[in-house]
């Protein structure tokens, strides 16, 4: 099977020291990405760990394809104890970082420790150095990335990096790279901040190991370039009004199912302010979105659906430029839009505010630097909402993304049992109801598309393929570049949502932590199916006999 090579990079920022280890047998069982940096977090994180403490540890992954040039792999993946949701959570990231990351040699980075001073890690095929950046204390995305350019004659493309939100440990602060590209769900970037990592700088000059099949790498490469689809001119908003229409647009804070001002803010809008193409490392494909307004002076990349929803519907704001400023105060800040605009929404919820724009930036600025109150909404809506006297809308302590779980009830039982909380990409039960290919209705009967769905999304973060690639990077096409069964690629998925799992069961999480703050029908039978398909216990455990450590032969790091 076609895997990730390259030793593990492990960083102790409080040591200041660097160590490689070789992980080839680990390698050839996970494949790279998600489940190498999975297995890795579940046998070297410790149960009982702070998410804000030394011992907890940040993974960025690549995976096989990182090291081709098809489209749909400029992407990265990163893993770590979430401060959101108390538990492993993955994330990946599109840009330019990827090539530059395979360049170093390296197929992880872990990093470790806590450091007495603001870091920079500068990571190179010849080593490791740190460098102590107190002037960069509270300084934004983009002013990290122009020192980092100016010091060390290196682009966005070639960094990761905190803002003001990560240092402040806002609970849902991102990791960014390219300036604009996030590693947004479950607060990464607080981990960053925690350990006073300000960014991360890969350059090097490694050639490529891997043979990596040309067939379907050239027929991606030459379909994605001749695609007409829609979402390569208007990204992930280009179906705004046809849910908004048909299911569901939740609007000011949940209070509503559609939004009255959704083509102010949906697909068209989006794209009559996009100046020019953009793109992912060797991608064709070229959906995203550099946007601008030069009357209001605003320039961003995007929004995407996701923020069309949180900044927009959820905040009830139908002006596509206020929609656009939210999103790059979180992409300056640090921030996951999603997370960042649903908690905002709560506070206008709470202050009856829906609509005010400007209170909305004011109090998204607030957030990232903990003032006022701020330092409350930076919690999280989990753990702010008895203090705004709103209702708890989350799962796992993670915020809802737009696609409504009570109007698709199988995305709806997703949310419920994944391990990474109210996300939607964790399954995308979703893509199936919005096409009709699964009735939307009801709970019962879905727990093994849900399954399916759980281990190709898991295994489409290790290899790693971007979603928007699934149309193209087929299942045929996965077996043909990774030289294995589909049936063994989808087993690499499961053993890395069991591990999850495992690690999340070690810390409390059980029965009682899988469900949605809103009925569905049918939803306890519906998830008691989805633990038979997994195999799982009763209460929502993994038998700790099922897990063996991917891990023993590895020196320890101590």
């Amino acid at each position: 099977m076609l895997h990730a090579t390259g030793p593990l990079l492990t960083v102790d920022v409080g040591e200041r020291r660097a160590t490689e280890t070789a992980i080839d047998d680990l390698l050839a069982d996970t494949v790279g990405g998600r489940a190498t940096a999975t297995a890795l977090a579940h046998d070297r994180i410790p149960f009982d760990a702070d998410p804000f403490g030394p011992e907890n540890r940040a993974y960025l992954s690549t995976g096989p394809l990182q090291q081709s040039q098809m489209s749909f792999t400029g992407r990265m993946n990163m893993t770590g104890l979430s401060p959101l949701t108390d538990g492993l959570v993955s994330t990946n990231a599109g840009g330019y970082l990827s090539r530059n990351f395979v360049a170093t040699g390296y197929s992880v980075l872990e990093v470790v420790g806590e450091s007495d001073e603001l870091l920079a890690i500068h990571v190179t095929d010849e080593g490791v150095e740190f460098e102590e950046v107190p002037e960069l204390e509270g300084a934004t995305v983009p002013e990290t990335s122009e020192h980092v350019e100016q010091g060390r004659d290196l682009g966005p493309e070639h960094c990761i990096a905190i803002g003001p939100a990560g240092e402040n440990l806002v609970r849902f602060a991102s990791v960014m790279t390219f300036d604009s590209r996030a590693f947004g769900r479950g607060g990464l970037g607080a981990v960053l901040g925690s350990k006073n990592v300000k960014c991360v700088t890969f350059d090097g000059d490694v050639e490529n190991p891997l043979e990596i099949p040309n067939p379907p790498e050239m027929d991606v490469h030459r379909e994605a370039a001749q695609s007409d689809d829609l979402m390569r001119r208007q990204g992930t908003t280009g179906n705004t009004e046809f849910i908004n229409e048909n299911f569901s647009l939740p609007t000011r804070y949940f209070r509503e199912y559609e939004f009255e001002d959704a083509a102010d803010i949906g697909g068209s809008a989006v794209e009559e302010k996009k100046y020019k193409k953009g793109a992912c490392s060797a991608c064709a494909y070229a959906c995203k979105l550099p946007t601008r307004d030069e009357e209001r002076g605003v320039e961003t990349e995007g929004p995407e659906f996701e923020t069309v929803y949180a900044f927009g519907s959820q905040q009830g704001v139908g002006d596509i430029v206020e929609v656009m400023k939210g999103n790059e105060l979180c992409d300056t800040l640090g921030m996951d839009t999603i997370s960042a605009g649903v908690t905002v929404a709560a506070y206008l919820d709470s202050v009856d505010e829906f609509g005010n724009a400007d209170l909305a930036q004011e109090i998204t600025e607030k957030i990232a630097h903990r003032d006022g109150i701020g330092d409350t909404l930076a919690e999280g809506v989990a753990r702010a909402h008895e203090e705004l006297g709103v209702e708890n809308y989350t799962v796992k302590g993670m915020e809802f993304a737009a696609h409504d779980g009570r109007v698709l009830h199988g995305q709806g039982l997703s949310y419920a049992v994944a391990n990474r909380g109210a996300d939607h990409m964790y399954a995308s039960m979703l893509s199936p109801e919005y096409a009709g290919k699964l009735d939307p209705e009801g709970t019962l009967g879905k727990a093994e598309t849900l399954v399916d769905r759980e281990n190709h999304n898991a295994f489409r973060d290790t290899g790693i393929v971007c979603a928007f690639g699934d149309d193209y990077v087929t299942e045929e096409r996965l077996e043909e570049l990774f030289d294995a069964d589909y049936e063994d690629l989808m087993s690499v998925g499961s053993r890395t949502i069991e591990r999850e799992r495992h690690f999340n069961n070690q810390r409390g999480f059980d029965n009682d932590d899988d469900g949605v703050p809103y009925d569905l029908p049918d939803l306890e039978a519906a998830i008691d199916e989805y633990y038979e398909a997994r195999a799982w216990s009763d209460d929502g455990t993994v038998p700790d006999a099922r897990m063996e450590s991917a891990t023993d032969a590895l020196p320890s790091d101590d």
